[in-house]
């Protein structure tokens, strides 16, 4: 790393628009003990970020109330949760044979030790992202992909979006020869969906926007249902026996159309609500026919090793859709916000 004590960062400082994204030179961090300090090579967008700044998630009991990821932010914060690069530092306890070793960090904060442990907190929410030219990282959650074919910026896609996939994906169990319905999937998590399921074995029916169906298409869906058009029926034509698993980032009026689109025994995996949180449907779609509606919050340390596996094997070949140097964040989260890409969009510190 350079000499200097600072760097450049991008960081907010309240909840609101693009606006209030604002570039600020920072200390640079020093890695506490079981730490490590990554130069940051690239960072990933997700709508994370959009949330986050707008304090859009909400509170236990008020929908409403301005909150990052998980709670209220301590604010100024550094965003960004995707991070690829270089470990240029260690703390106390950790290992230096890490210093120069290329890595990719799990952004997730666990509620506890252990392979199944639950994500309760973001980085670049909870924690100070890597819309930064440096980002300290626990030592545990730094994981090395030297010898990854993939570049840089692919590996930045990975860990919110792939992350979040896989996690759907092992909570719904979805196996080898079933029918996968993936919604909003022309974006980061959708297209992630799309390669992993088919990976898996299932058959891949996508929902995307017209402009979008041949990028989907060349992903792996199988079947292209364009949003634009009525969805059940377009389901229901493309997969007459009914849906095994829907792997859902839209959620809306897609869960009510959609659930008596399951077959038995069907699970329909939430991640997302891109089309709105209020939710009504028949309960009698679920006792009756045995059917599940899943929670899906990231992945747990054991779906990141996985999707590292994947990684340093190039099983998976992330799409970048654009790049912009930190200092117009701003201005790369409004293209995230207008959806008109496909792919991942990064940042370059």
């Amino acid at each position: 790393m350079s000499g200097s004590p600072f760097m450049r960062a991008a960081r907010i400082t309240r909840h609101g628009g693009p606006e209030v994204l604002e570039s600020a030179e920072v200390a640079v961090p020093a890695p506490r003990a079981g730490e490590v300090l990554v130069q940051v090579s690239a960072v990933a967008l997700n709508n994370t970020d959009l949330w986050t700044r707008e304090g859009a998630y909400g509170r236990p009991g008020d929908p409403t109330a301005k909150s990052g990821w998980r709670g209220p932010i301590d604010f100024p914060r550094i965003q960004g949760a995707d991070v690829a690069g270089r470990v240029v530092a260690v703390g106390a306890g950790a290992e230096e044979s890490l210093v120069g070793r290329r890595v990719v960090v799990d952004p997730a904060i666990y509620d506890a030790e252990g392979p199944d442990a639950n994500p309760v907190g973001l980085m670049g929410s909870e924690r100070d992202g890597g819309y930064a030219e440096y980002v300290t990282a626990p030592v545990e959650r730094v994981h090395d992909v030297t010898e990854s074919p993939l570049t840089d910026d692919q590996l930045a896609t990975l860990p919110t979006a792939y992350g979040t996939a896989l996690g759907m994906i092992e909570r719904g169990r979805l196996r080898k020869g079933e029918t996968a319905l993936v919604s909003g999937a022309s974006g980061g998590v959708g297209l992630a969906l799309v390669q992993i399921a088919r990976a898996r074995g299932a058959r891949v029916i996508a929902v995307s926007s017209g402009s979008k169906i041949d990028a989907v298409r060349a992903a792996g869906a199988h079947e292209v249902v364009d949003r634009a058009g009525d969805i059940a029926e377009q389901i229901r034509a493309a997969a007459p026996e009914g849906i095994d698993v829907a792997l859902d980032v839209v959620a809306g009026e897609l869960v009510s159309e959609g659930l008596p689109l399951l077959r038995e025994g069907g699970r329909w995996v939430i991640a997302g609500a891109l089309g709105g949180y209020g939710v009504s449907f028949d309960v009698r779609r679920l006792y009756l026919h045995n059917a599940q509606v899943i929670g899906s919050a990231m992945h747990t340390p054991t779906h990141f090793d996985l999707l590292m596996d994947l990684a340093r094997r190039a099983e998976i070949q992330p799409v970048v859709a654009a790049a912009y140097p930190l200092e117009q964040a701003a201005r790369a989260q409004e293209e995230l916000s207008r959806r008109g890409h496909v792919g991942k969009i990064v940042l370059h510190p």
